[in-house]
């Protein structure tokens, strides 16, 4: 299969319409018709079924969008390493904003110190995206959070392990107690849990408010508006408006350095060493 057909084939798989994906690729539709054509002969699969009332994906076709999403993310992420290894030679370390700060800053002095350190650039990102920024060749190296991010397919190093805490407005009846549990926060009156977005951009419904990162949730939780289970390092940061509280059953938080498995860079594998001696 050749880079280009299989952009065609991802582009109407996903549009489901042979005419919103030629726009989107910029072609018209009838070569993004042979292309595809060709594309399930050489295959001897079909991939599309074709009615009056529209495109479907047969399940060779559901099989191949998958397969091919993962090829494409592999040759724009060989793209991405490779050119920056032709330039200034730095590496790119993703993280969640607000999240792991202080591990972060230790973290790139220790490196800074090694003989041949390179420059780092980091990354912030919002909840959950880390794993895909990583995956796609945007980032070197990440700061994962186990269980909330999934490490599948990286090579990783545990770095710490710690609780989680409730985050509250200070003057809540619950910011004076020493430990609560879930049960108690999950429904608190006027304390929502809040809703962060999904990998496709949208959010799960309830009745928290929608939120982007660590900040703008903080303030939402001092003023009244919502509650949050973070991990206990959080409290580094807090603002003196909020009052955390350790929540007894929660899950542990593990906080991982996480890289391809094939990456072969010294810049990466002097931050995993710097990382591990932490």
């Amino acid at each position: 299969m050749e880079t280009r057909e299989l952009r065609y084939f991802v582009a109407v798989a996903e549009e489901l319409h042979f005419g919103q994906a030629a726009r989107r690729l910029g072609i018209a539709q009838p070569p993004l018709s042979r292309a595809i054509q060709q594309l399930e002969r050489r295959l001897g699969a079909t991939l599309l079924e074709r009615t009056s009332r529209g495109v479907t994906l047969t399940e060779a076709g559901a099989v191949l969008l998958r397969e091919g999403r993962a090829a494409l993310d592999a040759v724009d992420a060989a793209d991405r390493r490779t050119r920056r290894a032709a330039g200034q030679g730095g590496v790119v370390l993703v993280t969640k904003a607000g999240a792991s700060g202080e591990l972060l800053a230790k973290l790139l002095d220790a490196y800074a110190a090694e003989p041949g350190a390179v420059p780092v650039d980091v990354l912030l990102c919002g909840p959950g995206e880390q794993e895909r920024l990583l995956r796609d060749g945007r980032a070197d190296v990440a700061l994962l959070h186990r269980p909330f991010d999934s490490t599948t397919g990286f090579d990783v190093e545990e770095l710490t392990t710690e609780g989680q805490v409730v985050v509250l407005p200070a003057g809540h009846p619950l910011a004076c107690r020493t430990s609560v549990r879930l049960a108690e926060i999950s429904e608190l009156p006027g304390l929502p849990l809040p809703r962060w977005p999904r990998a496709d951009g949208t959010s799960p419904d309830g009745p928290g408010p929608r939120v982007r990162d660590n900040v703008q949730l903080l303030q939402l939780v001092a003023l009244g508006r919502a509650s949050v289970v973070l991990p206990e390092s959080v409290r580094s940061h807090l603002r003196d408006d909020v009052a955390a509280v350790p929540v007894l059953d929660a899950p542990k938080v593990t906080t991982v350095i996480a890289w391809p498995p094939h990456s072969r860079s010294l810049a990466v594998a002097g931050l995993v060493r710097a990382a591990t001696r932490l």
